[in-house]
């Protein structure tokens, strides 16, 4: 059951973000009338993750079952954002993010419905939420991304906090109002504290960092040498190499993973949440993600960790077991405003 408190809003996340869904509409379950609920065929999705990424497995989906999905595409943070301020009027039915972080957000406002206990079981309880009010469907790692022409491996940090030092003066290509650096923040606090997170983000800013708006765009910069390595999630490298057609370890670029468990190899995850349970066809989509055809979607199209039992991972990288990755409950990665905040506040946002 939602509740109608809507106390919180993301603000500063808005300013941050550029990207507008446009104008709300009404959505087919409502226009089919009350007596539609029980056998609706059509949801609204606001998803997070881009369009040329997600909207394959959307389109399988469809196929497969019949169910019309209208998706809107854009910004996690400013997705998060537009359904605290739409409320229990949201015409969205699942909300599809790219972190922990904004699905978190959004279930602080207690505006998800509870997920389906056997559904929740197939997912680790690391990448769930405590409440049930959101699963991860698929597990992404900080990175550091090198160009291998410019960059001795020797020469790379052994923590994310050693990239604010004069050896890395103008080389770090960063993205700061990408959900996944602002959750990369989030936990940043959470480990390390607020006073010793600002003081990196305010020695990064003034280490000379190269600001990009998206992962992509660093990960392109740093191929064509234009930057000597960036802060990114680990797939980007494995989109060049389908881009390319190559395999991944024939690029100029490659992954260096942070250990001993410092935060710059944070393993979070995407994730969904459903805003509207009296419409079936968002458990079934939700179900779908999670199947083993869905999960493997996510492997071999996107070289996302799956979440299930039964379904490897991406090829040349350690398991989920094998990474040594901070400890972090991913529950606590909602605030993403105070993150936003303080971004701000260290300059690499204008």
């Amino acid at each position: 059951m939602r509740r109608t408190s809507l106390a919180v809003t993301l603000g500063a996340i808005l300013a941050l973000t550029v990207t507008s869904c446009g104008d709300t509409a009404e959505s087919d379950a409502d226009a089919e009338g009350g007596e539609a609920s029980a056998e609706a065929q059509s949801l609204v999705l606001y998803s997070g993750r881009n369009e040329e990424l997600i909207q394959p497995l959307i389109d399988t989906f469809s196929e497969e079952t019949g169910i019309e999905v209208e998706v809107r595409y854009g910004d996690t943070a400013e997705l998060a954002a537009q359904i605290l301020e739409e409320g229990e009027g949201s015409p969205a039915d699942v909300f599809l993010a790219q972190d922990a972080g904004a699905l978190g957000a959004v279930a602080a406002e207690d505006l998800f419905d509870e997920l389906d206990a056997e559904l929740l079981e197939q997912v680790p309880e690391a990448y769930r939420d405590t409440e049930d009010q959101w699963v991860g469907l698929s597990g992404r790692v900080r990175t550091l991304i090198y160009n291998t022409d410019t960059v001795d491996e020797a020469d790379l940090p052994a923590s994310v906090d050693e990239l604010t030092g004069a050896d890395y003066t103008g080389r770090v290509g960063v993205a700061p109002t990408n959900a996944s650096f602002q959750s990369f923040v989030t936990a940043h606090r959470e480990i390390e504290g607020e006073e010793q997170t600002q003081s990196f983000l305010d020695d990064l800013a003034a280490n000379d960092p190269q600001i990009r708006e998206g992962n992509g765009e660093i990960v392109t910069d740093v191929a064509e040498g234009v930057l000597d390595m960036g802060l990114v999630n680990h797939y980007y490298l494995y989109s060049r190499a389908k881009e390319l057609g190559e395999a991944p370890e024939e690029l100029n670029v490659a992954n260096h993973l942070f250990s001993d468990g410092d935060v710059g190899s944070l393993v979070n995850v995407a994730g969904v949440g459903v805003l509207n349970s009296e419409n079936p066809a968002a458990a079934s989509l939700t179900e779908f993600m999670l199947s083993t055809e869905g999960q493997t979607y996510f492997a071999e199209e996107t070289a996302e960790y799956p979440l299930i039992e039964g379904v490897d991972g991406p090829e040349g990288m350690p398991s989920l077991e094998e990474l040594d990755a901070p400890e972090i409950d991913l529950n606590q990665l909602d605030d993403l405003e105070t993150s936003v905040e303080m971004i701000v506040e260290s300059g690499l946002v204008g």
